[in-house]
């Protein structure tokens, strides 16, 4: 969700490269050395009654209340749920590598993680349980992106993330400017948006009134690069393309960085800091990039802030920022009633009750279609059709991007680029220039 990464990442993005950059010496170390997956019991590893415990580690918020898991133990009184919840996902992220690393010991029986910690881990896909294949229940690039090149499967997608415009209605109005959901999305250039005319749109809101029109530079460049067929590697090969040269990654850069620091169109805030999460009460900017799983941070940043809506359109037509997976670790002593479960939490039932409870937007194909997501409505987000708004945006996304096993590591080294620019006010060629010398250094 965000998927992910839902909030995904609170601390800084080169924190989290440090961390990257082992990963695979972590993981290659104990490559090969995985002990074959456990069962519930008996040397077949069938299924049994024996009382177990299964303990499921998220982060943020997947909507998995303690009532939904409440259902699986009704239906299955042999298993008591343990859910464990990490608040951020560089927590969760970390202590899953690191116990990988470890041989997989104290791993919870399911891990959720992260659609772009994929191409990194599916490198050792014999750390993880092979799940049986589903057919029909997601839509065909969700699936994609968590098998292997061989067929296997090392993840059951949970939510995806589709993109549309948040926005302050308040605060367009009191600038005399178009604040009704239909109208915002025609003003910002409805089905021909383009990211010239969100930030056109911004120029005139902030000429009107002297503030930012989104919250900031480098999450607004996620949407932007997310529409990338293959940022910043090569699909044949998987081979990383030379950033020096990178000339669609290095046009986004520009593009965003003009509109924020030249136009002064953003607030300068570095997404899930303290100062991000304050700028929420305090006015400090009018509209925001919103993947279906950002409107629950909003709310829990925003309060009792009245104003907040959802705008039916996105510049390039459609967007997918994260989303997320539950995997089942090969080292777990249940990996089988683990897949089970697995599978209860990713079927369009349960999605469904995550989307009405977190606004984790459903990757279930029948979830979509369901009534209760499609007439579902967000109170806060001034009664927004959600659903629908999420659904039409959904049908919007062409498929996933290539992200191969250094997208991560390389994407966290631009994104500090951004930062420098967009939060220290460092010229926006140095701070490209020691992008593409820290990227260098980054890549397996």
């Amino acid at each position: 969700m965000l998927s992910s990464t839902r909030p995904r990442r609170s601390r800084r993005v080169a924190a989290a490269t440090a961390g990257i950059a082992s990963l695979a010496l972590l993981l290659g170390a104990c490559s090969g050395d995985t002990e074959e997956p456990g069962t519930t019991d008996g040397d077949d590893g069938e299924m049994t009654d024996e009382e177990i415990t299964l303990t499921v580690a998220t982060f943020n918020n997947f909507g998995y209340t303690d009532e939904l898991l409440a259902q699986y133990s009704e239906e299955h009184p042999n298993v008591t749920i343990e859910h464990v919840t990490a608040a951020e996902s560089g927590d969760a992220r970390t202590n899953l590598t690191t116990k990988l690393a470890a041989g997989g010991e104290g791993l919870a029986d399911i891990e959720a993680i992260e659609v772009d910690w994929l191409p990194e881990l599916m490198q050792y896909p014999d750390l993880f349980a092979d799940l049986p294949t589903i057919d029909g229940r997601w839509v065909d690039w969700k699936v994609q992106q968590a098998t292997t090149p061989d067929g296997k499967l090392i993840g059951y997608g949970t939510d995806i993330g589709p993109e549309a415009i948040c926005y302050r209605s308040d605060l367009l109005e009191a600038a005399g400017l178009p604040s009704e959901r239909e109208e915002v999305a025609e003003w910002i250039g409805g089905d021909d948006a383009t990211w010239d005319t969100y930030f056109a749109a911004g120029k005139e809101y902030v000429d009107e009134t002297g503030n930012a029109w989104f919250d900031s530079a480098q999450a607004t460049f996620q949407g932007m690069v997310n529409q990338l067929d293959a940022a910043y590697e090569d699909p044949a090969t998987g081979e990383p393309k030379d950033l020096a040269s990178n000339t669609e990654v290095k046009g986004l850069y520009d593009q965003v960085l003009a509109a924020a620091a030249e136009d002064e169109l953003s607030a300068g805030l570095e997404q899930w800091g303290d100062d991000w999460a304050a700028g929420f009460q305090n006015d400090a900017f009018a509209t925001m990039l919103c993947p279906a799983w950002m409107t629950g941070p909003i709310e829990q940043n925003a309060g009792n802030v009245e104003g907040w809506d959802i705008a039916d359109v996105f510049p390039g037509g459609g967007g997918n920022w994260g989303g997320s997976f539950l995997t089942v670790p090969a080292s777990g002593a249940n990996t089988e009633a683990a897949t089970e479960l697995a599978d209860w939490l990713t079927s369009p039932e349960v999605q469904t009750q995550a989307f009405e409870e977190a606004g984790t937007f459903p990757s279930q194909i029948e979830a979509q279609e369901s009534e209760a997501v499609q007439t579902f409505t967000n109170d806060f987000m001034s009664g927004a059709p959600a659903g629908e708004i999420f659904s039409t945006r959904a049908q919007a996304i062409d498929g996933a991007p290539f992200k191969g096993a250094n997208y991560f590591a390389i994407h966290a080294e631009v994104q500090n680029a951004i930062n420098r620019v967009d939060l220290n006010g460092e010229d926006p060629e140095t701070s490209w220039e020691t992008a593409v010398t820290d990227a260098a250094n980054v890549i397996q």
